[in-house]
């Protein structure tokens, strides 16, 4: 295994590391900022696939995730977080302990469903599949058993690191069209739930989303 592999399967164990803690946090905050270190993981990871196999659309990619997961989406989060004075503790839908074994459990999963994926692959990222696939379902948990709004957002923004993880593992990355085009929907949709945060708050004085159910019901 050569060196950039090697390095590339440590930053893909502190991804999914990261992606535990994310799971297992109970403060909006320090959520904000391990979103931020995923993304320092991230851009690593695609620098170091950049230098061992001479994609040089990977350079823009690892730019890109710097300007805007690990720059520009936190201090938009943290402004969010600000103006809206939701520091405290995440509600979950299901205690830690067993949020954590079910993340365990997924974690499992993913590799028993990458292996045979990883096999055909050519990459020297192959052996990262399954973490990718992992860090994906653990980010979906993170947003099923949160019951406040912010915390699920960021989940959905995890996830995507995930996917884009995934596409490094498998084939190298995205064509850059495509990164660019997903980049500006994140972008774009992270600002989009800032207004509807806003207005959340404004109908129910509260970001939970028992609220809207209670609505639709009625």
């Amino acid at each position: 295994m050569s060196l950039s592999a090697q390095i590339v399967n440590l930053l893909a164990a502190l991804l999914l590391l990261i992606g535990f803690a994310m799971l297992a946090q109970r403060r909006i905050l320090t959520l904000i900022h391990l979103f931020a270190w995923q993304g320092v993981v991230l851009a690593a990871s695609t620098l170091i696939v950049a230098h061992g196999t001479g994609q040089a659309h990977l350079y823009f990619s690892a730019a890109l995730t710097i300007a805007l997961k690990v720059l520009l989406i936190p201090w938009v989060l943290h402004r969010l977080i600000d103006r809206l004075n939701i520091r405290w503790d995440v509600e979950t839908l299901i205690n830690i302990p067993t949020t954590m074994l079910i993340g365990i459990a997924l974690a499992i999963f993913a590799f028993a469903l990458a292996t045979p994926i990883s096999q055909l692959a050519s990459t020297i990222t192959r052996s990262t599949l399954g973490i990718a696939l992992a860090s994906v379902l653990l980010s979906f948990l993170m947003m099923i058993v949160r019951r406040k709004a912010v915390p699920q957002v960021i989940g959905f923004l995890a996830m995507e690191n995930g996917l884009f993880f995934a596409a490094t593992s498998a084939t190298y990355g995205m064509p850059l069209v495509v990164e660019l085009g997903v980049a500006l929907d994140v972008l774009v949709g992270t600002f989009i739930f800032g207004i509807f945060f806003f207005h959340i708050r404004e109908q129910f004085d509260s970001l939970d989303i028992r609220h809207m159910e209670k609505l639709k019901e009625d």
